[in-house]
């Protein structure tokens, strides 16, 4: 990594990752979310996406660290050392061997994701938080709820 995109990506990572885990992390969210041109997208692994997702690891640090180590051992040393088609093979036999290790990593990278205001913006959504104003939502068939209703409390009453 050049030292200001190092600079940026680890500002956060004191606490949480090791900037070898951060760039191990910028390299999967690459393969998961890569950038189109077509669609004026980034990927995922852009520098304020990624640090986006450094510093709002929160309940997933361990986990992805845990993650990001089998992602180390299957590359057999630095993922992004690694030829890009050689990255994709060994995420794909990581993913198909243990379906779970990147479980958590797909699911830091898909939130921080889409939160990005570029990307929003791409896919028509408008920028801004989803609260107060919330999103209108399609009313559904409230019918389907009949059979859980006639099925009564689930719970015991507290005495």
């Amino acid at each position: 990594m050049s030292s200001s995109i190092d600079q940026t990506l680890t500002d956060h990572s004191s606490i949480s990752l090791s900037a070898d885990e951060v760039e191990c992390l910028r390299t999967v969210a690459g393969h998961i979310i890569p950038a189109s041109d077509e669609y004026g997208k980034p990927g995922a692994d852009d520098v304020s996406i990624v640090a986006d997702m450094v510093k709002s690891l929160a309940r997933d640090r361990d986990d992805l660290r845990q993650a990001l180590g089998r992602v180390r051992e299957a590359a057999g040393g630095t993922l992004s050392a690694l030829a890009r088609s050689r990255q994709a093979l060994v995420l794909a036999d990581l993913r198909r061997s243990e379906p779970s290790a990147l479980a958590v990593v797909e699911a830091v990278v898909s939130r921080a994701y889409y939160r990005d205001d570029r990307v929003l913006k791409a896919i028509g959504m408008p920028i801004r938080a989803p609260f107060p104003d919330g999103f209108a939502i399609d009313q559904g068939d409230w019918a389907l709820l009949d059979p859980v209703k006639a099925m009564g409390p689930l719970y015991r009453e507290a005495t």
